[in-house]
């Protein structure tokens, strides 16, 4: 019945279609304070009722006016006096305001494949960044299992999902400077022009820095500016006119919409029939997401996390991929220090860094990804936000990168902070981030990895080699590779084949027992490696699954 109410007020709410609010007409008025009253935001009821946002917002006068109620951690046995609150319709506002400055931090919401915990560390270390300064924090998020969540992370917590309503409520209510929006990953920053146009100021990267990074012509006017590579590629607000793009650079190519996260829609395609298949499969362009079409090229994929004051920038390390470029970085196993690129291609990924939060006047946190092909450094992007690997080069180098940008946000510097400026020496250890995958229980996910993201979490190996590093991180994600003599079953793509004769060779040495599909199998027969030729499925049994069951 609660669902079937909320369809019924949506249905109402779409037959109002711009009938006047304020003056005139009873009946869209009521209309509209129910739905206030039912939960739905200001710009939920704009969108659906067609009607202009100010008109919504006066509808129902002071009765529909948010306010915020404390949330009874006490079980009414005493007082609550936790600083816990939620909005609601027409009360009377409970909300204590900080005595002193306060800044919003926007955390990232429901904790999702693309958007995981490590923006929940940013939000938290911002926050404790505020606080050392003197400085209220209000942190405005909706998910019970996280740890910003918690009462006493915060001056102030408003459990509201982050949206543009909820934000500016936030802000205006407790009187704070501004609201922090790249901690949280892709969804505050998606909040930044929604906020900007109601006033709200967004401190430290703005808005305008916000969609230079985020909008595909403006950062590729950025490039050429710089004199920076990136794989060619443009914009197409349509299927028919990405296709016009990929002949005209050639396949593959990368299609993705435009200010997505975790990669979603992201696909690596070879000819126009798989073209055509996204096109029919992949979510809706909408106007202010655009399709990017992008050429592939499979190099060597690093990123770097940094932080930038106006003047100076620290940049901890840079992680190096081990697969090749293609796959999304949260899904990649990456390592740090990176073990094949010189200290001449360091220097110059430090160097292009460095320009790009120059010219992209970034006031904290960036994240930019590379591509090392033939000898060349391509950007893939620039993500002006904390990332991922936040939470892992700072554990890994001691350096508090959230709580520099937290600072630089508010108007100081690097220096100030008495941190070392410039890309840091490398360690004497090696480290090596696993992804963590939830196939078992994702059942019906592909398990193929590619440029969306499907990993559910990371682990950290860590140790004098790479070697040792990467076989913790292995033992840590739960994967114990086959001893020698074990069984392994190749299946290798014909664009991959050439490329998969060297490990096939090295696993063969180590005295793996090797089988493989028919194509493989042929190709290991013509390069003299050993291997035992196992049925697809559809050539019947026994087949693949049968040697994976045991039963072949």
């Amino acid at each position: 019945m609660e669902i079937k109410g909320l369809v019924d007020t949506e249905t109402s709410l779409t037959r109002v279609i711009a009938a006047p609010v304020v003056a005139g007409s009873r009946e869209p008025a009521s209309t509209l304070a129910a739905a206030k009253e039912a939960g739905y935001a200001d710009t939920t009821i704009a969108r659906l009722s067609g009607i202009a946002l100010p008109d919504v917002r006066a509808a129902g006068g002071a009765a529909t006016q948010t306010a915020y109620r404390i949330v009874d951690t006490a079980a009414a046995e005493f007082p609550a006096r936790s600083p816990y609150y939620y909005a609601t319709i027409g009360e009377q506002d409970e909300l204590r305001k900080p005595d002193r400055s306060s800044v919003v931090v926007v955390g990232s919401g429901p904790i999702r494949i693309g958007q995981g915990i490590e923006f929940d560390y940013s939000c938290v270390h911002a926050a404790w960044a505020l606080h050392d300064r003197g400085v209220a924090s209000v942190m405005v998020n909706n998910n019970p299992e996280t740890v910003s969540t918690d009462f006493d992370v915060s001056d102030v917590l408003i459990f509201e999902p982050p949206c543009v309503d909820e934000v500016e409520h936030a802000v205006r209510a407790t009187g704070a400077r501004g609201a922090l929006l790249t901690f949280g990953g892709q969804t505050p920053i998606n909040l930044a022009r929604g906020l900007a146009a109601r006033g709200i100021s967004v401190l430290g990267t703005d808005q305008h820095a916000l969609d230079l990074a985020e909008d595909r012509e403006k950062f590729d006017a950025v490039l050429g500016k710089l004199g920076v590579a990136r794989p060619p590629g443009r914009t197409a607000l349509s299927f028919r006119k990405a296709r016009e793009v990929a002949r005209e650079i050639g396949f593959p190519v990368l299609v993705r919409p435009s200010y997505v996260l975790g990669g979603r829609g992201m696909e690596i395609v070879y000819n126009e029939a798989q073209l055509l298949a996204y096109a029919e499969s992949a979510p809706p362009i909408l106007p202010h997401a655009p399709l990017l079409v992008d050429k592939y090229l499979a190099g060597t994929e690093v990123e770097v996390d940094a932080a930038f004051d106006g003047k100076d920038i620290i940049i901890p390390g840079i992680f190096e991929h081990v697969e090749r470029a293609g796959i999304h970085s949260g899904d990649s196993t990456a390592v740090y220090p990176t073990q094949t690129i010189g200290p001449e291609m360091e220097a110059r990924i430090a160097e292009v860094t460095l320009r790009l939060c120059k010219e992209l006047r970034i006031r904290g946190l960036i994240n930019v990804q590379y591509i090392i092909y033939e000898g060349k450094l391509y950007v893939i992007e620039a993500n002006p936000r904390a990332s991922r690997t936040v939470p892992i080069i700072a554990k890994l180098t001691g350096v508090p990168l959230v709580a520099a940008a937290t600072n630089i946000a508010l108007g100081g510097t690097l220096k100030e902070m008495g941190l070392d400026r410039g890309l840091l020496p490398r360690p004497d250890f090696v480290a090596v981030k696993m992804p963590v995958f939830s196939f078992s229980k994702l059942r019906r996910v592909e398990t193929m990895l590619g440029p969306e993201m499907k990993s559910t979490g990371e682990v950290l190996g860590i140790d004098v080699t790479f070697a040792g590093a990467l076989w913790r991180a292995l033992l840590g994600a739960g994967i114990t590779p086959p001893p020698p003599g074990g069984r392994i079953l190749l299946s290798i793509a014909d664009a991959e084949k050439q490329r998969a004769l060297p490990i096939a060779r090295a696993l063969a040495k180590e005295g793996y027992e090797l089988y493989a599909t028919t194509g493989t199998w042929r190709l290991l027969e013509a390069n003299g490696i050993a291997a035992t030729r196992v049925n697809k499925i559809i050539e019947g049994s026994p087949h693949v699954v049968d040697l994976i069951a045991g039963n072949g």
